[in-house]
């Protein structure tokens, strides 16, 4: 049985197959290699162009100032034929100023379009908290879309809703 495997060892066939293997999972570990190399890279210099161009802002982020809008808003609606109510307290969150105060000029759109978009919300919906983001986006694009439209640029960043409450 020795003089078999001497002889399978021996066997040009075989020693032919051991190389190719052995090439074949250098290849692979090359590709690996160079795959990992290339993302390192890539990502490497995708983080220093953020840098680069903070670098290059003059001024930055102003502070943010938040204003609330007073009174709360009392929506209600109706829900398999029971009354349901909603109060709301929103707070906005600018960056300027005179932005701000020349918005306030339009509080009654808004808040129309608030009241509005409040009273057709459904209560399963809102009973959960991916509702609850969902409409505070609903209630973000509303009131940017007045600002667009009225003073020719997007004045609040975001709203914010303070108290939410359901009954």
């Amino acid at each position: 049985m020795a003089k078999s495997e001497a002889a399978a060892v021996k066997d040009p066939a075989t020693k032919g197959r051991l190389k190719m293997i052995i090439a074949i999972v250098l290849g692979l570990l090359l590709a690996i290699g160079a795959s990992v190399g290339a993302t390192w890279f890539f990502m490497h210099s995708a983080q220093s162009k953020p840098e680069a161009a903070a670098e290059a802002a003059p001024v930055g982020k102003q502070p943010a100032i938040f204003e609330p809008m007073a009174p709360a808003f009392v929506a209600n609606y109706n829900q398999n034929g029971r009354q349901r109510y909603m109060q709301v307290s929103i707070t906005m969150l600018a960056r300027n100023q005179a932005d701000l105060e020349a918005l306030k000029v339009h509080m009654p759109v808004i808040r129309n379009n608030l009241v509005m978009l409040f009273s057709g919300q459904d209560f399963a919906t809102l009973a959960t908290p991916v509702g609850q983001e969902m409409l505070r986006q609903k209630a973000t694009a509303s009131v940017q879309e007045v600002a667009q439209k009225e003073l020719g640029k997007v004045v609040i960043e975001q709203l914010l809703f303070t108290n939410f409450v359901l009954q």
